[in-house]
């Protein structure tokens, strides 16, 4: 199993890890607009595993039409192993440091407290900004891992992704988020934030589904 986490003070919004509370649709951050999403994309271990390595390489940004560049690693130690008990109060990590893997380019995994800057449109929308991976989880069944604005972007806030192998043998891939509108445009009107997030959730699944994929992509 491998967990970490990472804290920092440099992202640019409080509620760091929000897209982890179960009722983040009921109650989001303070002026920010939530989005949730869940995908059945296929079933057995390949699958998720499979899914799981897209995942932590940048697949689903990527998918969605974002450029992903200048990626850097935390300096210094992440927590790993990270638990909480019965009552839900964390226990101090047993170990330090995650071992960082690199994709066939060169570039590094999602690890905590990786620093990336992404590039692109969607639907017409810009999508530029610098973002902070929060936390990474990889367990015998689950994968994932969330991301905050640290800066540059038309929204601020956090998205988190996590592929899901039940005990049904079914996999799952879910994204959460929540955005508050940070540019002119975006402040003016929750219709174009909105649009912004129901592209990207496309993007997202088109990158991890099989069912959008073809043969030599």
């Amino acid at each position: 199993m491998r967990r970490g986490s990472f804290q920092d003070e440099t992202v640019d919004y409080a509620a760091v890890g929000a897209t982890q509370a179960h009722d983040l649709l009921q109650y989001p951050p303070k002026g920010s607009l939530p989005a949730a999403d869940s995908w059945r994309i296929g079933s057995g271990e390949d699958r998720f595993r499979t899914a799981g390595d897209a995942l932590l390489s940048w697949g689903a940004l990527k998918g969605a039409g974002l450029r992903v560049y200048d990626v850097r690693p935390a300096q210094g130690p992440a927590y790993s192993g990270v638990s909480f008990d019965s009552e839900g109060k964390p226990i101090v990590p047993s170990r330090l440091e995650i071992d960082q893997r690199y994709d066939a380019d060169g570039t590094p995994y999602a690890g905590p407290g990786t620093t990336l800057r992404v590039q692109g449109r969607v639907s017409g929308m810009r999508a530029d900004g610098e973002l902070r991976v929060i936390f990474v989880i990889e367990e015998a069944r689950r994968i994932g891992f969330a991301l905050g604005t640290v800066g540059g972007s038309m929204v601020s806030g956090e998205e988190s992704f996590m592929i899901e192998w039940y005990d049904n043998d079914e996999v799952w891939f879910t994204v959460k988020a929540f955005d508050r509108p940070v540019g002119l445009l975006y402040r003016l009107s929750k219709a174009v934030v909105r649009r912004r997030r129901k592209a990207l959730f496309a993007g997202y699944l088109r990158a991890i589904s099989p069912l959008f994929q073809t043969p030599g992509s």
